[in-house]
């Protein structure tokens, strides 16, 4: 009998670990539900309060001095692509601005290998947290990828700005363009170049990047709304890749001998679909998103039409002022926007700062 209670007693208390794991694997599973949740609630396009950098300075005024050594941690998509070699210069150009007015601040700005590499990006991220870098100004590959990230810095209570995309819903600031507007005037600059008829087409990024899915739905949704005639016959990702982008609209333009635009959700993507026109000899306007400097130089030359460009040297610079109002206990907005303009062949040649009406920020 008393061999038999032992066993019983065994299984009891067998069954409630058992039930009291199950029990604590559920709550991990609410937490990472709940923070998929956030990820996905979070849009920075509709942040109520939110600002522009040009708002930003006149509110906050001069920025206070901060003593002591601040080193800057920046982890960017890919150095593969101009965009976030562009975004590193802005950042190296903010922190060297400080350090000119006395503060005594250095930046260490890195990438993935690819903007594939979302484990490549995180591992840079928790050696900068093991490091002890002042604060950390992140670009994700994925809305997820640097959740975990973001997790450990703020256990060991290091700032962190979600700069540009991905989106990472629990960063308690976002420095970047509205994303939804990157579409927005690329569909109006094409409706009014097609008189509101004819047939377009979309290249989309990665479908899991919060940029690629609003700067499409910008697109589609101001075409539904302010010009009906326009048809958008196709529609598919290229993960921002030249060569895939290039492929696509070659096959676009043999089923669509009428295809009259393309827009992409960037300039890489656009500058491969350039390719792609010229060997057909088609007269079709593509457009893509980001200014790059081969951008730039394609639409002077006749091949790109238009990029709206979200000038990532200014946009560096000003998250390198956000990330040091905060060292320096300033109370930042939820959501800083920062500049972009539509740039043609009316304008390509004009200077940047004149454009966005730049100002360098102002020091205590």
């Amino acid at each position: 009998m008393s061999k038999r209670f032992w066993v019983l007693l065994t299984a009891l208390v067998m069954s409630l670990a058992l039930l009291l794991t199950g029990c604590g694997g559920d709550k991990g599973a609410d937490k990472k539900q709940e923070t998929k949740e956030q990820a996905q609630n979070f849009n920075p396009d509709e942040e109520k309060d939110a600002i522009d950098f040009a708002k930003l300075r006149s509110d906050y005024g001069k920025i206070a001095k901060k003593d002591g050594e601040i080193k800057l941690g920046a982890v960017a998509k890919s150095f593969e692509n101009e965009y976030w070699r562009t975004l590193k210069e802005g950042m190296e150009l903010g922190a060297a601005d400080f350090a000119q007015h006395g503060y005594k601040v250095t930046i260490d700005v890195k990438s993935a290998q690819s903007e594939g590499d979302e484990q490549g990006q995180f591992s840079i991220v928790k050696d900068m947290i093991n490091k002890k870098y002042s604060a950390l100004l992140l670009s994700p590959i994925s809305d997820g990828n640097l959740i975990p990230g973001v997790e450990m810095a703020q256990k060991a209570n290091i700032p962190t700005i979600n700069v540009n995309d991905g989106i990472i819903a629990i960063a308690p600031n976002y420095v970047g363009p509205r994303a939804i507007q990157n579409g927005e005037l690329a569909a109006e600059w094409i409706a009014q170049k097609l008189d509101k008829s004819g047939k377009v087409a979309i290249v989309i990024g990665m479908p899991k990047a919060f940029a690629a899915r609003q700067r499409t739905a910008g697109f589609e949704n101001w075409m539904k709304e302010n010009a009906p005639g326009i048809q958008i016959v196709e529609k598919q990702n290229a993960d921002w890749d030249r060569a895939k982008s290039k492929d696509l609209a070659a096959t676009w333009i043999k089923k669509h001998p009428d295809l009259k635009a393309i827009f992409c959700n960037n300039d890489t993507m656009a500058l491969g679909v350039v390719e792609a026109v010229k060997e057909a000899n088609k007269d079709i306007l593509v457009v893509g998103v980001d200014g790059i400097g081969e951008a730039y130089d394609s639409i002077r030359k006749g091949g790109l039409s238009a990029t709206i460009d979200s000038f990532p040297k200014y946009k560096g610079q000003v998250a390198v002022e956000v990330a040091m109002r905060i060292l320096a206990g300033e109370k930042m907005p939820r959501v800083i926007w920062t500049p972009q303009a539509l740039i043609d062949a009316t304008n390509v040649n004009t200077p940047a700062e004149e454009i966005i009406h730049w100002t360098a920020p102002k020091f205590e």
